[in-house]
C-alpha cells in the first residue's frame, strides 16, 4: 500500500530527507502529504518545499496548552489525508490525545539502542555511561516518552575517539537508512502492532533475570511488533 504521510520536524530535516530521496528513487512506497514544524525556522521545510511537498508551520508558543497545540497539529493532519505520522527530529512530546488520533500509526526514530537512553541527547548518555555498543531504534509511537513498541534497531559500535559530534553523524547514516526500510515494511504489509500483552505460558515462572523493561506499568508483557 501507499503510505500517506505527515512528517512532524523540528530542524534540520535529514531524516525527512532519506524519505523524500527513498520516494524519488521508488525504494518505498510512500507519498509525503505535508510537513509540518512547530519551528519557522527549521531547515526542514526547505527540504520539503524543493521536492515539492506541501509544508505549514504551527509554532507551539502560540497555543495555552500541550492539548491545543496538538488538536491543531491532528485538524491539518487529517485535513491533509493523513494515515500515518513520522517523527523525523520533532522536539515535542506528544499528547495521549494525538496519540489516540492515529493510534498504531505514529513512528519514531530515536539515535540509541532503546530502552536505553531514551530523550534528549542520547548520543552524551551513551558515551558519559561508558557502553562500547550503541545504535538507533524505529518504534510505534505511545503516550510515555521513546517507549513504545520497537519495530527495528540497528547497532554501532563505539570507537574510542567517539565524541558526541563524531558518534552522532555515525549515527545519523544509520538513522536514515533503518527509518527507510522500516517504513518500507510498514507499506508492504509486513509489521504488526500487537496491542494485546503477550502470555507467559503456566508451566514457565517469571525468570529472576528477566530484564524490567520488558515489563509494562502494570507488571504486564508489553505490546510488541511481528515482521513477517
Amino acid at each position: 500500500m501507499t503510505l500517506r504521510l505527515g512528517v512532524l520536524v523540528s530542524g534540520r530535516g535529514s531524516n525527512l530527507q532519506a524519505i523524500l530521496d527513498a520516494i524519488s528513487a521508488k525504494q518505498l512506497d510512500a507519498r509525503v502529504e505535508l510537513v509540518l514544524s512547530n519551528r519557522a525556522s527549521a531547515p526542514a521545510l526547505e527540504r520539503a518545499a524543493r521536492a515539492g511537498v506541501k509544508t505549514q508551520v504551527i509554532e507551539h508558543r502560540q497555543f495555552p496548552d500541550r492539548e491545543a497545540f496538538d488538536a491543531a497539529l491532528i485538524a491539518a493532519l487529517e485535513g491533509a489525508g493523513v494515515e500515518w505520522v513520522v517523527l523525523a527530529g520533532f522536539m515535542r512530546l506528544l499528547t495521549p490525545s494525538f496519540v489516540e488520533a492515529f493510534a498504531g500509526r505514529i513512528v519514531n526514530v530515536h539515535p540509541s539502542l532503546l530502552p536505553a537512553f531514551p530523550g534528549l541527547d542520547a548520543q552524551a548518555q551513551a558515551l558519559a555511561y561508558g557502553v562500547k555498543v550503541t545504535g538507533c531504534t524505529v518504534h510505534f509511537v505511545d503516550a510515555g516518552m521513546d517507549t513504545g513498541a520497537i519495530i527495528g534497531q540497528r547497532a554501532l559500535t563505539i570507537r574510542e575517539d567517539d565524541d558526541v559530534e563524531r558518534l552522532s553523524a555515525r549515527l545519523l547514516t544509520e538513522e536514515h537508512a533503518l527509518l527507510v526500510e522500516c517504513l518500507s515494511l510498514i507499506a508492504a504489509g509486513r509489521v504488526k502492532l500487537h496491542e494485546a500483552p503477550l502470555e507467559v505460558p503456566r508451566e514457565a515462572p517469571p525468570r529472576a533475570e528477566t530484564p524490567p523493561q520488558t515489563l509494562d506499568r502494570a507488571g504486564g508483557a508489553r505490546p510488541r511488533v511481528e515482521v513477517t
